[in-house]
């Protein structure tokens, strides 16, 4: 039994300190909400030239924070492993928050000129790590014309010893300084909006990470969604798998998830206290200070039972009246994942909150209330579907059709109701008329290619018995069933 709850003040605490909406990618985060899991010491690490991730799980973080002298001070205070320091040097090859007007690379737009005058993607991306080596690092003004991109990428080609000398050298001067330049590449999604031409410029790109792994310390760095590299089109280049097998994932597994909540609560501006005195009274644990920024005590980062104790303070041991409907701390990321068991950050704090802000149980006497955290899942799912429809447009074409289907159920039931509504059809015909600008890969294989590509992206489940199943995270906000299951969103009302 818990000994001590939280006062129901901390629902104030909860909803002043978790962001209300999703987060915009590149924006540099507040310091003291920047949380640093310690699995991502190696994804951190110069070496690691190639990250993923699913939506929400950091790329656009780490992209913002590495950016940061003051968050490299940080990283490398709390993860040393990481080998990221204050004065490791930084620069941007592609991202969506910085101005393009800078010069850093070339925008969207400008990329599919580039594509469209036949240059090699790969001559593409050499050239801009080339600049921001020769800006960055030797501080030399460009050598070659500084007007149009395709003027920097042909002066490139034509140059090959010059540019590999000048970056030999830079090199070299790295080395004897021992600090890394790291080149970041972020939002390979927004490089263009057809598939083809996403490809080829991915796999360009791919080429180029492998290319610099021969020197010791000019690391392109890509931060990338993982159907863009399952995607054979974009690894159809000679050693690719080297590439590959060194790929480093950015998991959030319960423990750091947990972290990133506690990170919150312990460092709202106006009642943060509430929260650290609360810890100190369950665990005997005292918060620090680092710099501007309290830092939790480090059981309560990776001791699984102590995260335990300081949740179920807050919501109470059950997800009922008893033991047998789970307990909230493993509950919540259960039902949370995908259909890789992959939960983002983002659902999470969205999903803890919503169950905030839901209206609290008249005599329950804990701070968070079971089913205000089922309500929680709810929102969480509604948001991931949202952010669903802005990546892959077409999703939504499949699914609605599906409203209302209990799952699991045999993939004929479903490929039924997407005959019956002309699915496949109408999503022809969005593609047809642009409406649709990233298709699915496999749409000409039929009704089994779609259920590829919904598996792909971790929405739909192929059980053993070849049954569909659906992740609570997708099948609520989809407005799919399960006998016994959270209750489905309405799909009107987020229409």
């Amino acid at each position: 039994m818990i000994d001590y709850k939280f006062p129901m003040e901390i629902r104030n605490v909860i909803m002043d300190a978790l962001p209300q909406g999703m987060a915009v990618s590149g924006e540099i985060p507040d310091q003291k909400y920047t949380f640093i899991p310690m699995g991502h010491s190696k994804a951190l690490h110069p070496d690691a030239v190639l990250v993923s991730g699913i939506r929400g799980s950091g790329k656009s973080f780490w992209w913002s924070v590495l950016q940061s002298n003051e968050h490299r001070q940080m990283v490398a205070h709390l993860l040393p492993k990481s080998n990221i320091f204050e004065n490791t040097i930084v620069s941007v090859g592609f991202g969506v928050g910085e101005p393009h007007s800078s010069g850093n690379y070339p925008d969207k737009d400008t990329l599919v000129q580039l594509i469209s005058q036949k240059l090699d993607p790969r001559h593409i991306w050499r050239t801009i790590v080339f600049q921001q080596v020769i800006m960055n690092t030797l501080k030399l003004p460009p050598t070659y014309p500084a007007s149009k991109w395709a003027d920097k990428i042909k002066w490139v080609i034509a140059q090959p010893e010059e540019v590999q000398q000048l970056l030999f050298t830079a090199d070299q001067i790295l080395d004897r300084k021992g600090i890394h330049h790291l080149i970041l590449f972020d939002a390979l999604d927004r490089t263009a909006d057809d598939w083809p031409t996403m490809q080829k410029l991915i796999r360009g790109l791919l080429q180029v990470l492998l290319e610099f792994r021969s020197y010791r310390r000019i690391r392109p760095k890509a931060f990338v969604r993982p159907d863009h590299i399952e995607d054979k089109e974009t690894t159809s280049f000679p050693d690719s798998s080297k590439l590959l097998a060194q790929k480093v994932e950015l998991r959030w597994p319960r423990t750091e998830l947990y972290g990133l909540l506690w990170q919150y609560l312990g460092n709202e501006p106006e009642n943060g206290g509430l929260f650290r005195d609360g810890c100190k009274e369950i665990l005997s644990l005292n918060w620090k200070m680092f710099g501007d920024v309290w830092t939790m005590p480090n059981d309560m980062r990776i001791d699984e039972e102590a995260q335990k104790k300081v949740f179920h303070s807050i919501t109470g041991s059950w997800m009922g009246k008893d033991h047998r409907r789970g307990f909230p701390y493993s509950w919540l990321p259960n039902h949370l994942g995908d259909s890789s068991g992959q939960v983002s950050p983002r659902s999470f704090l969205s999903a803890i909150r919503q169950t905030a802000e839901d209206k609290p149980r008249l005599y329950y006497e804990y701070a968070l209330y079971y089913e205000s955290i089922k309500r929680g899942v709810q929102k969480a799912s509604s948001i991931r579907v949202l952010e669903m429809q802005e990546d892959y447009p077409w999703v939504d074409i499949v699914m609605k059709p599906l409203s209302g289907l209990t799952v699991p159920c045999q993939f004929g039931e479903i490929a039924r109701r997407w005959k019956e509504k002309n699915t496949l059809e109408r999503l022809k015909n969005a593609i047809s008329s642009a409406t649709i600008k990233l298709p699915p890969v496999h749409l000409n294989e039929g009704d089994d290619g779609i259920r590829q590509d919904i598996e792909d992206l971790g929405v739909f489940q192929r059980m053993l018995d070849d049954r569909v199943n659906l992740p609570d995270v997708y099948r609520v906000g989809y407005g799919l069933g399960r006998r016994g299951g959270i209750k489905k969103v309405a799909r009107d009302a987020r229409e």
